[in-house]
């Protein structure tokens, strides 16, 4: 089977640029840096900005790429898993009740029990999740964690393939070694040149360069030059994310307007410190266009804010992510607007509601 080759990337550019400008009156107050790269399944380089070369950790984008060997390997009807279930398999979700209790499903199917997730416990992103549990004076569970799809994945596919569940997150447990595996192939990277590290929910974590990212999602969005087993398990992936996008994040978070709006065409997941990674699905920019696969990182790690209704925001990733679909065709007006809320350029009103200034994007692919 012949494999699609990255052309040559720029050279000289090797480090990040500015992406993001935020002013008060007339002035630039504020700067971010970052680097993008877009790639095509074929290992086309379309657009970058910054440094495509820049290796940095995926972090929770990687969810869909962790799930593929599960998928792949019948977990999904072996389990009677509904797409659901395996849409929150690839999440970052909020600890909803919803949420919650579509995990709690999928340990029944599995006979897992809660404490058996080695991922940690923080409070829920949910806002509702959130007050119900201040006001009960409860704990969150493991299940609140918004890594608990993934992690109940990985135990199903351990317990499935009759191997040890006290370790599943060990770098050498066999389901470790099966997603680095399938991770490496998607991205056509080495194992061995992987980069690995710990994340925040304890799970082995990849980084590799932003290209190399892009390139993998854009070849999981259009698995063309894959095996057949592994084309499949790539489509029910992105189709469950597609059709579900409230379990990938939750409702009216990025991630899941962008699917939404995306109309089963776009696919993203979201990272911790500033990353984003989103694919195109064929014939979106035009009836015979391939696979596209976008990674962006926000140098400084784009920390999140909590306003006063609770919710989280990143002003930086969001609206970065809509220019950069602006400027390649991919998105319309129409959708645009949907998706205002986030950008690219805004507003930015002090506490009393008064516009001191505008956020908005400053570069060109």
């Amino acid at each position: 089977m012949m494999r699609p080759h990255p052309s040559p990337l720029p050279k000289g550019e090797g480090s990040a640029k500015p992406l993001f400008e935020v002013t008060r009156g007339r002035i630039v107050e504020s700067v971010h840096y970052g680097s993008i790269a877009v790639l095509d399944s074929n290992g086309r380089l379309i657009s970058s900005y910054g440094d495509p070369n820049a290796v940095v950790f995926l972090r929770s984008s990687a969810k869909p790429f962790q799930a593929i060997p599960f998928v792949e390997h019948g977990g999904v009807e072996h389990y009677g898993f509904t797409p659901r279930e395996l849409s929150i398999s690839c999440a970052s979700h909020e600890g909803s009740d919803l949420h919650v209790q579509t995990i709690e499903g999928m340990q029944k199917k599995i006979g897992l029990e809660e404490n058996q997730l080695q991922c940690g416990t923080h409070l829920p992103g949910d806002a509702d999740a959130f007050k119900s549990l201040v006001a009960n004076g409860g704990r969150p569970g493991p299940n609140r964690n918004n890594c608990s799809g993934k992690h109940t994945a990985m135990l199903a596919y351990a317990k499935m393939c009759g191997l040890s569940l006290d370790d599943y997150l060990d770098i050498n447990h066999p389901i470790q070694k099966d997603i680095l595996a399938s991770f490496s192939d998607l991205c056509l990277i080495p194992p061995q040149e992987v980069e690995l590290g710990i994340d925040g929910c304890s799970a082995p974590n990849f980084a590799v360069p932003l290209y190399k990212a892009a390139l993998g999602f854009a070849r999981l969005c259009d698995p063309r030059e894959v095996s057949e087993s592994r084309a499949v398990a790539c489509r029910k992936i992105t189709s469950a994310m597609t059709t579900h996008p409230e379990m990938v994040s939750g409702y009216g978070e990025f991630d899941e307007q962008l699917m939404r709006v995306g109309e089963g065409k776009i696919v993203c997941k979201r990272g911790a410190e500033g990353y984003q990674i989103i694919g195109l699905l064929p014939g979106l920019l035009s009836p015979d266009s391939p696979g596209i696969g976008i990674a962006l990182k926000v140098s400084d790690g784009d920390a999140s804010s909590i306003g006063a209704n609770l919710e989280s925001r990143n002003r930086v990733r969001p609206a970065v992510a809509i220019e950069i679909l602006r400027q390649l065709g991919a998105i319309s007006s129409k959708q645009e607007q949907a998706l205002a809320g986030f950008g690219p350029q805004k507003p930015v009103t002090n506490l009393r509601g008064i516009v001191t200034g505008q956020s908005r994007p400053m570069f060109e692919l």
